[in-house]
């Protein structure tokens, strides 16, 4: 038997024995891992004479369905290959192996070009399809996303669509349910299209009636949507209420940790919550950045501007799961579905986040304490 710390290199033809093995649905004890030829292979029973026991968990990486930037870098202001690939690298070694770059509102024409560039990076990056959050949006509700390029859902919305799911790309888009005419969504869902409602001061009658026409999620839940009341449940609300996923931002600054709770254990269907970061450019990289030109700064763990306002979110997928786990009492199996398996089964990708289907390199072993990380088989 051989001892390993995180950081440790598991030679092939190993069994790697830690705490516990986040199979892509649940957490299992007492199980091992083997890998042979880039197979990954569950061992109930190891061979101790090849044991390398590690604290941890060992999981499949995870994904993130709302990425606006990192490593430096913001997808609206760099929407090329190499802007993904840095964006992906600080991503990476803070755990997310998968993810959405996120386009927000902006010019046509920047929003062309980072569906291009996606196209272009396909299967490259751990990059499984584009969010294009906006433009089609509530100005009441459109937060740090600039007015002037907000707009009706139109036909070039459609062309571009029409032409990543032609290139084979997954496609999330959110939109405001009032921002759209009926039946758009519906067309939107027969493209292929995941659609998600945010950014929205709709009532909770709009809201369910774009849930029936085929939107599946929601955008960063309280945040930049009509609040609950007690008349008139808005967005909000009538998210809670549904059947449908809602995306949320656990950072403790977006969202007071008691509604976050309310809103876990008050979804109708198990495994509806989706973690998602929201990151800007600052998460591994320097501690401001522009945003429509105006300079964005990190001040005591917030993304503010001159004004002081809100503008994107400092945080990583790991921060956000010990959040979850540490400071709104879910399990550790519940946090990782929120992060791994959720966002893949909204996306159809369900089957890759296995562990089994996972590649050696994109596994991850989360230390106790969920503040360190390693890939032990890179």
């Amino acid at each position: 038997m051989k001892d390993a710390k995180l950081n440790s290199v598991v030679n092939e033809g190993d069994v790697i024995v830690p705490d516990a093995v986040f199979d892509g649905k649940r957490l299992r004890g007492g199980v091992g891992l083997s890998i042979h030829s880039d197979t990954i292979s569950l061992v109930e029973e190891t061979d101790l004479n090849r044991c390398v026991r590690v604290e941890g968990i060992l999981s499949p990486g995870f994904f993130d369905i709302q990425v606006n930037g990192g490593g430096g870098v913001l997808l609206n202001a760099d929407p090329t290959v190499e802007g993904l690939a840095k964006i992906a690298a600080a991503h990476r070694l803070t755990g997310t192996t998968r993810f959405l770059p996120t386009v927000i509102t902006d010019r046509p024409e920047v929003t062309s070009e980072a569906a291009d560039a996606v196209i272009r990076a396909k299967s490259r990056f751990g990059i499984c399809g584009i969010h294009i959050e906006g433009p089609h949006i509530s100005l009441a509700r459109r937060g740090t996303h600039k007015s002037d390029f907000v707009r009706k859902l139109d036909q070039q919305t459609f062309d571009l669509v029409s032409r990543l799911r032609t290139n084979g790309i997954p496609t999330m888009m959110t939109v405001a349910p009032e921002a759209v005419l009926p039946g758009q969504i519906t067309a939107l869902v027969g493209r292929g299209v995941v659609v998600a409602l945010g950014h929205s001061d709709a009532t909770a009658d709009q809201t369910n009636a774009a849930l029936l026409e085929g939107a599946q999620t929601f955008t960063h839940l309280y945040n930049a949507m009509s609040p609950m009341t007690n008349r008139e449940p808005g967005v909000t609300g009538a998210a809670i209420a549904s059947e449908a996923y809602c995306s949320v931002i656990c950072d403790g600054i977006h969202v007071s940790p008691t509604m976050l709770r309310i809103a876990m254990r008050a979804k109708p269907k198990k495994d509806r919550i989706i973690l998602v970061t929201d990151a800007m450019p600052t998460v591994g990289g320097p501690d401001s950045y522009s945003l429509y030109g105006q300079t964005i700064f990190l001040k005591d763990g917030r993304l503010v501007n001159a004004e002081g306002a809100l503008a994107g979110a400092h945080v990583t997928m790991l921060q956000s799961i010990a959040f979850t786990v540490q400071q709104l009492e879910q399990t550790p199996e519940a946090s990782l579905r929120m992060a791994i398996t959720n966002p893949a089964r909204l996306m159809g990708m369900e089957r890759d986040v296995q562990i089994e289907r996972t590649s050696p390199k994109d596994l991850v072993l989360i230390g106790r304490g969920w503040d360190t990380l390693s890939f032990p088989f890179c």
